[in-house]
């Protein structure tokens, strides 16, 4: 029998350290976790939010948690979080994902970063942070997350969270900003496969590929490896066509060898129509997966769910560019705790409601609720 996803969120994190001084407990770890979580999970938004919605629902949490010294404050559970090591936290997420979802092979794993945007203290001179997160565009759950202060760190960061993710025999997508030569060759030693964004910053490389597909889509020859595939999506008032070409990477190209497993290179051309206005853009990528135009503009397609099923939505539904979360490690702490939540309504199957009326839902159906965290339900 497979083994409540509910119950291994309480196991996993049950063993996360607790860095306050003994002397100045009154209420358990365990216990602030799961409040801040169900608190995220409802609607709750800061600190204030997660003690308001635990003292409404305190009677409702004493059936699963001590609670000896009743509802923590919302200062407790700031500074708490604040002091909270972010790489301990880190830890229990992929023990828990990695032990309630597997990660099926072939299946797109896309990286990309995204600042929250009120993270920044003036006082302390202390920059907005970043966090790189991995999402697994089948399963539909984020992987693991990182913090880097700054988007160029991202460079840094995306090797330090491949380290910590299995994405053996799964396809590895990012932006031009991780198209490094390192980054791939890391992929590859971790047994997976790539499609990276390139852009003109990558200078020599850039130019070979884009002369690479002029030669090929307007000279005729029977020896072009020139694949071809094009898709259109009407939605909301706007259609876009998209026009995707792979070649097999040839071995005159300029730096082949230098990048492991470089097997194709591709092109899309996404021509957008709203409101009578038409534009065109072109991208380009390097991929170690052989030439197959419609893996490469499913790859393609895929990575763009972090955008729209994470980044978006934590924005709209967690309203998280507004966060005003600050003091020490709990901007990034918050970060995860609302990734742990929106895993845990991605999984849902119970309901077909969206994520914002799942968060309503949770917050209004005590069963539900106790369903997504705790695997009970009365």
């Amino acid at each position: 029998m497979e083994e409540p996803r509910s119950a291994a969120l309480l196991e996993h994190f049950g063993e996360l350290a607790d860095p306050r001084i003994d002397r100045h407990k009154e209420h358990k770890l365990i216990d602030i976790l799961v409040i801040a979580i169900c608190a995220i999970l409802c609607g709750a938004n800061d600190w204030v939010a997660v003690e308001t919605f635990g003292k409404a629902k305190r009677e409702w949490f004493t059936r699963f948690l001590d609670l000896a010294h009743g509802i923590p404050s919302h200062d407790t559970f700031g500074r708490v979080f604040a002091v909270l090591a972010p790489e301990a936290l880190q830890a229990c997420f992929l023990s828990w994902i990695q032990a309630v979802a597997q990660v099926t092979a072939g299946q797109v794993v896309a990286i990309d970063g995204k600042t929250l945007r009120h993270s920044y203290d003036r006082r302390s001179a202390k920059a907005a942070i970043h966090m790189v997160s991995a999402w697994a565009t089948h399963n539909r759950i984020v992987l693991g997350q990182l913090k880097t202060e700054e988007k160029s760190n991202e460079i840094t960061a995306i090797p330090a969270l491949l380290n910590v993710l299995d994405v053996s025999g799964c396809i590895v997508t990012i932006d031009a900003m991780g198209c490094q030569k390192a980054i791939a060759e890391q992929i590859v030693e971790q047994e997976a496969e790539y499609v990276l964004a390139l852009k003109q910053n990558h200078g020599t490389l850039y130019a070979a590929v884009v002369e690479q597909f002029e030669e090929a889509r307007h000279t005729a020859s029977e020896a072009s490896t020139l694949q071809t595939y094009e898709t259109e999506e009407q939605r909301h008032g706007r259609g876009e066509i998209r026009r995707h070409w792979t070649l097999s990477t040839p071995l005159e190209l300029v730096q082949k060898e230098a990048w492991a497993q470089l097997r194709c290179l591709g092109m899309v051309e996404s021509e957008r129509h709203l409101q009578g206005e038409v534009t065109i853009e072109q991208r380009y990528y390097i991929a170690s997966i052989p030439n197959d135009v419609k893996r490469f503009a499913h790859a393609v397609r895929a990575h763009w769910g972090i955008e729209n099923c994470v980044h978006w939505v934590l924005d709209v539904a967690f309203r998280e560019d507004e966060s005003r979360v600050r003091l020490g490690h709990g901007p990034e702490n918050f970060a995860v705790l609302r990734h742990i939540a929106l895993n845990l309504l991605r999984q849902d199957s119970s309901t077909k409601l969206g994520i914002h009326n799942k968060r309503l839902k949770a917050g209004w159906d005590d069963a539900y609720l106790a369903n997504l965290v705790f695997g009970h339900t009365f």
